[in-house]
């Protein structure tokens, strides 16, 4: 009886062992089950991992292609010395591309002929010039994001001209023409043709190669003037020659001969006037010249001098030749 009742309670034991680790096992695997994620797929060894997506290249060369290509404000102006104002008007502004082109040339982009010149240009590098009369300036800026501006100093100067002759003798306005080159003997250039009397014209700082011209044949007077920025130049130049005039007659004082063709000569053969008419006339410089007077087929000639003065008339007499 002891035995069987030893024999059934360790049967009851070992079904308690084995059913308390069974129970505890499942508890636990769908512990496990709802907290870890599953795991990723295993990669080969040596084999690198796929990098993130990226936006192809393409397309971010043209996001930053919108971005810097987006025309930005920007503000010009031009002042005649450092210390003096902005120039309120008669300013012509020019931009160009700072790169040239297969012809050497930089393309215009933009102008202006305001004071203060509003432009709108893409971020890069540009040249800007701007005139004012005569006086110029080139000088390169660089457009950034957001507003610009630059400022220009051109030291400029203004130059007056006016003639007469020695003595002090005026000439007629109509009479005189002015020609202004730079001062550089080897390459003048000129920078204005043709200036009336008293006209006031803009230039840069420094010297310049004037030359006025009494008439239209040889009377001519050169000379050197410099122009100081922030000044204005007034230069009288003065002229050795003399206005003068022509009559065929028959004897002194007498009247003019009408339809007579008119040749002067300088002193060594050179024809540098001629006409047709009773009462021609001209500018000279001073110095020996000779007239001949044709009426029909009698020529009359006659030998004269060209003093600074007075305009003077000069008679040829048919009853002497």
């Amino acid at each position: 009886m002891r035995l069987r009742q030893r024999l059934a309670l360790l049967l009851a034991l070992a079904f308690v062992g084995f059913a308390v680790p069974l129970q505890t096992t499942s508890v636990l695997a769908q512990a496990s089950t709802a907290e870890m994620p599953p795991m990723p797929r295993p990669r080969p060894i040596g084999v690198p991992a796929e990098p993130a997506a990226q936006p192809a290249a393409s397309e971010a060369a043209a996001a930053i292609t919108q971005v810097t290509s987006v025309p930005q404000p920007v503000s010009l102006t031009a002042r005649i010395t450092a210390e003096g104002a902005p120039i309120p008007d008669g300013l012509v502004w020019r931009i160009f591309e700072s790169s040239t082109d297969t012809n050497g040339e930089m393309a215009l982009v933009a102008k202006s002929d305001e004071g203060t010149a509003q432009v709108e240009l893409p971020p890069g590098e540009y040249v800007v010039h701007v005139a004012y009369g005569r006086a110029q300036i080139s000088e390169p800026i660089s457009v950034v994001p957001g507003n610009n501006t630059a400022d220009f100093v051109l030291e400029a100067g203004a130059l007056r001209l006016n003639s007469a002759v020695t003595g002090d003798i005026p000439i007629p306005p109509n009479m005189l023409k002015f020609d202004i080159f730079t001062g550089d003997d080897a390459s003048r250039v000129m920078l204005a043709e043709g200036l009336l009397p008293n006209d006031i014209i803009t230039l840069n700082a420094g010297t310049y190669h004037i030359i006025s011209h009494f008439g239209t044949i040889n009377a001519v007077v050169r000379a050197d003037l410099r122009v100081e920025p922030g000044q204005l130049t007034d230069a009288t130049l003065y002229h050795h020659a003399g206005q003068i005039s022509f009559k065929l007659v028959s004897e002194e004082r007498g009247e003019a001969i009408a339809d007579v063709e008119w040749t002067v000569k300088t002193a060594d053969g050179a024809t540098i006037f001629t006409d047709l008419g009773a009462f021609p006339s001209t500018v000279l410089a001073e110095g020996d010249y000779l007239v001949f007077a044709k009426q029909g087929d009698q020529v009359f000639n006659r030998e004269f001098q060209v003093s600074p003065g007075s305009a003077r008339e000069i008679e040829v007499l048919t009853t002497i030749y």
